[in-house]
């Protein structure tokens, strides 16, 4: 699908303000309220917007440590990927998981309240997942920058 620059004032606008009216998005983007709430439903439709959702504080919620974890497998085969996978769903402190090219085969970013509750965390649930021979953690010391927009 291609985007125009109506469609992409939009995305822009609601990237940062999700919780913006139709009217008022509207008013933002230069639309009638119906021509906006069309397109919306169009880039909601063609799975352009994917989501909404609401992004916490990490500190206000006690769990500002945010830790990436390299991970390293005993090998490529289907099965050991799968199993990985499968069990890493099941970690409620991991917020992203990405399968990678280079030294690691996976990334991790986890958060937790503290070195101890990220103790916790590999102990309970790090150490037990399945193919895994290597572990590499990284704690982030300061976030100099984070976003969730894409430039559009």
């Amino acid at each position: 699908m291609q985007l125009d620059a109506t469609d992409c004032r939009i995305l822009r606008v609601l990237q940062k303000q999700g919780r913006v009216t139709n009217a008022e998005l509207a008013e933002q983007v230069n639309l009638s309220p119906s021509a906006c709430h069309r397109r919306v439903q169009r880039l909601e439709a063609d799975g352009i917007i994917a989501e909404y959702v609401a992004l916490l504080d990490l500190k206000r919620i006690g769990r500002p440590t945010v830790v990436y974890v390299e991970i390293k497998l005993s090998g490529q085969s289907d099965d050991i990927l799968d199993a990985f996978e499968r069990e890493i769903r099941r970690v409620p402190d991991v917020l992203e998981c990405h399968l990678m090219a280079g030294s690691a085969d996976y990334l991790l970013k986890i958060i937790a309240a503290d070195t101890e509750d990220f103790a916790r965390i590999h102990r309970r649930y790090l150490s037990r997942l399945p193919g895994v021979v290597q572990m590499q953690s990284s704690f982030a010391l300061r976030t100099v920058l984070k976003t969730t927009a894409v430039d559009i």
